[in-house]
């Protein structure tokens, strides 16, 4: 068992029923959910000392939210609650060749309005394996972005590993008109594993490269503290019809996984949260780097069998998937 620590913003979505348009019915489905409580949870469920540090609503909502991560084992003891509301998005699931949406409502949540310094890293840190966050945070505003720039500093000093999720969200970014690649690209200096793919390492190197190769063997020469990259392959015939297959690449050799397929997909948020809690797994528990991007890809593809932000699987589950196995009922 490792210790982790993620930090974000914990939220409340809210999910048109069916695949029905937003609001084409006066209903909402409600769940807990965010990049880093997603991760938080999965590493929880198998097995890890989980902490999760923010900044929540001191409200009903915020201590529903707060009680759903307790459920599932993660520690909330680094949360500190704030006057301000809860951040919410709203999602639109897609259908067939009609892709899902998401609206954002995060603006003057007690997130992100926290003072950069609010949480006291040199508290939190010692003793952590590894600490995790993604770009959602910093694409929150200026006080989301200052505080992710603060705490990875906090742990390279803390001589913790940093995990960081590219995760970019252009309409987060555009609501405040952030210089998005400049403050990824001082967050992913701080990193010594990556979640990304070519396109996040443009953009953040505002280079354009022929190839992913390439592409990662510039993100490695640009960030000297990196020693792994993980990012995942989708295919898509239709909304509820795809295929992932992943990839994990060193700075001295390259490891790739089978092709997965997933028929009728039940939810893909949350998947690649669920791929990278999963390469994490492998990582902090010192497996070799072919289960590790096998197990990853197999607990992003078992999260788009479950509905909400949480990936609500075992580790046991995870490594009885990637040797296949009947799908009969277990009884």
């Amino acid at each position: 068992m490792a210790r982790v620590i993620c930090f974000g913003e914990l939220l409340l979505r809210l999910t048109a029923p069916g695949s029905e348009r937003l609001l084409q019915s006066h209903a909402l489905e409600v769940c807990v959910g965010g990049a880093e409580a997603n991760v938080a949870v999965s590493l929880a469920n198998f097995g890890h000392d989980v902490n999760f540090a923010s900044v929540v609503a001191d409200n009903p909502l915020g201590s529903a939210a707060l009680g759903e991560l307790r459920r599932h084992n993660v520690n909330t003891s680094a949360v500190l609650r704030a006057p301000q509301r809860m951040g919410l998005y709203f999602l639109e699931p897609g259908a067939v060749r009609r892709p899902s949406g998401i609206t954002y409502d995060r603006a003057g949540s007690a997130f992100a309005e926290a003072a950069p310094d609010a949480i006291d890293w040199t508290e939190i840190l010692p003793g952590a394996d590894v600490f995790h966050v993604s770009g959602v945070t910093p694409a929150i505003g200026q006080k989301g972005a200052d505080a992710a720039i603060r705490a990875v500093k906090a742990a390279n000093a803390a001589a913790v590993p940093v995990s960081f999720d590219g995760n970019y969200r252009a309409l987060l970014w555009q609501a405040w008109d952030g210089d998005g690649p400049a403050i990824l690209r001082e967050i992913l200096s701080a990193a010594t594993y990556a979640f990304i793919n070519e396109r996040d390492i443009a953009l953040i190197l505002k280079s354009r490269f022929e190839s992913r190769e390439g592409a990662f063997e510039a993100a490695f020469a640009a960030f000297p503290r990196l020693q792994a990259i993980a990012c995942t392959t989708r295919q898509q015939s239709s909304v509820d019809d795809q295929a992932i297959a992943g990839e994990l690449v060193t700075r001295v050799k390259r490891w790739v996984s089978p092709v997965h397929e997933l028929p009728g997909v039940i939810d893909r948020i949350g998947g690649g949260d669920a791929f990278a809690a999963g390469a994490l797994h492998g990582f902090i528990t010192g497996r070799d780097e072919q289960y590790t991007i096998d197990f990853a890809v197999v607990a992003g593809a078992l999260k788009h069998s479950i509905p909400g932000d949480f990936n609500r699987v075992s580790r046991s589950e995870v490594e009885a998937a990637m040797v296949g196995g009947s799908l009969d009922v277990r009884r």
